[in-house]
């Protein structure tokens, strides 16, 4: 499947922040155990709209997330040669509208669109190896993050995305993986001993998998994030199919009863408009009635379990840079379109009143 920041990075690194004056009201000082916050992801492909994306997230956050999920220069990194300029811009772009007075959580991807390789380099093809873990692509990706927590100074590291899906799409390669990210996590604790590292996993590909060896495939990922400094967690609950309190509920305490670390919903968020997707054999049904259940839920269970944060994935509904997606990606780019807290004219959802009600607790 493709991700979202693949799609996002590949149609608008071009633009440069501006302060567009957009009003919100100020945050106030908070009683909350955890934070709220959200992605840099823009509803539209404008320089304006990046920059109210990022003015939003100023008023209606205290903790935000920049994630590089596209592209590795992996032969540059390999090789010492000059990083491409796509890249180098890219991260220049982020770092231009970088809000100082949040914490940031920096999300890197390691794994391509699939989850069952590594990520191609910016000439479209992975690098070769015969291990995930042969001492130069752990150099390389050691490189990779030491740069960008160098560039970003970021609060919070995933170090990797949704990495269970590799164990469920490429089981041959989990054992060299959790290898590779031995090796890159101590030395970047070595050079940033204060920064807290994780790997984040899809939790909609965890509870209930449909997999040969489920109770297995479940101990291998629990073991594996029950090491890290907290549980990262991606949960979009419609893919799941799941719709009500009580099947959202049941999954979270499916996973609070494996977690022995602090947990951080590091991206999620549930469509509050119906989703068709013929080309898919999929419809799914969905209001903004649903989407603040499901959101209530979420904010219930941070408080109770003293999450360290929530991350929603979207502001605002994205229909203005879907328009622009190319038509191969179009389909993929629509199940997450429609999971803002506002719709895409930029009209406040009854989530966005849960979500202002409880950050200014």
């Amino acid at each position: 499947m493709k991700n979202k920041f693949y799609l996002l990075t590949t149609l608008i690194a071009f633009l440069v922040s501006c302060d567009n004056g957009e009003d919100h009201s100020p945050i106030h000082e908070t009683n909350r155990s955890f934070k709220m916050g959200f992605t840099t992801w823009s509803y539209g492909p404008t320089q304006q709209n990046v920059n109210q994306t990022y003015s939003f997230i100023e008023n209606n956050a205290d903790i935000y997330t920049e994630q590089i999920d596209n592209k590795i220069p992996w032969d540059a990194w390999i090789n010492d040669t000059t990083l491409p300029i796509e890249f180098t811009y890219e991260v220049a772009r982020r770092l231009n509208n970088k809000i100082e007075d949040k914490p940031l959580l920096l999300a890197v991807s390691l794994l391509n669109t699939d989850r069952n390789d590594l990520a191609e380099d910016f000439n479209g093809l992975p690098p070769t190896y015969t291990n995930l873990n042969d001492p130069e692509i752990a150099e390389a990706y050691f490189k990779h993050i030491s740069y960008l927590v160098d560039q970003f100074s970021p609060e919070y590291l995933v170090i990797a995305i949704e990495v269970n899906e590799l164990r469920l799409r490429a089981e041959n390669k989990w054992n060299s993986y959790t290898l590779l990210m031995e090796n890159v996590t101590d030395r970047i604790k070595q050079l940033h001993p204060n920064l807290k590292i994780s790997e984040s996993i899809s939790l909609h590909n965890l509870y209930e998998p449909e997999v040969s060896n489920p109770t297995e495939y479940i101990s291998d990922i629990i073991t594996h994030i029950n090491q890290m400094d907290f549980v990262s967690i991606s949960f979009y609950p419609f893919l799941k199919n799941q719709h009500t309190k009580i099947e959202f509920q049941q999954t979270f305490d499916f996973l609070h009863s494996k977690i022995n670390k602090p947990i951080a919903f590091v991206e999620t968020s549930h469509i509050a408009e119906n989703l068709s997707l013929p080309n898919f054999n999929l419809d799914i049904n969905g209001n903004e009635e649903g989407q603040n259940i499901y959101l209530e839920t979420l904010i219930d269970n941070a408080e109770q379990q003293d999450y360290e944060f929530v991350i929603w994935w979207a502001h605002r509904d994205y229909d203005a840079l879907w328009e622009t997606f190319p038509d191969e990606v179009k389909d993929i780019g629509k199940l997450w379109r429609d999971t803002g807290l506002l719709d895409e004219n930029g009209t406040q959802r009854l989530s966005y009143t849960t979500w202002k009600t409880n950050l200014d607790k």
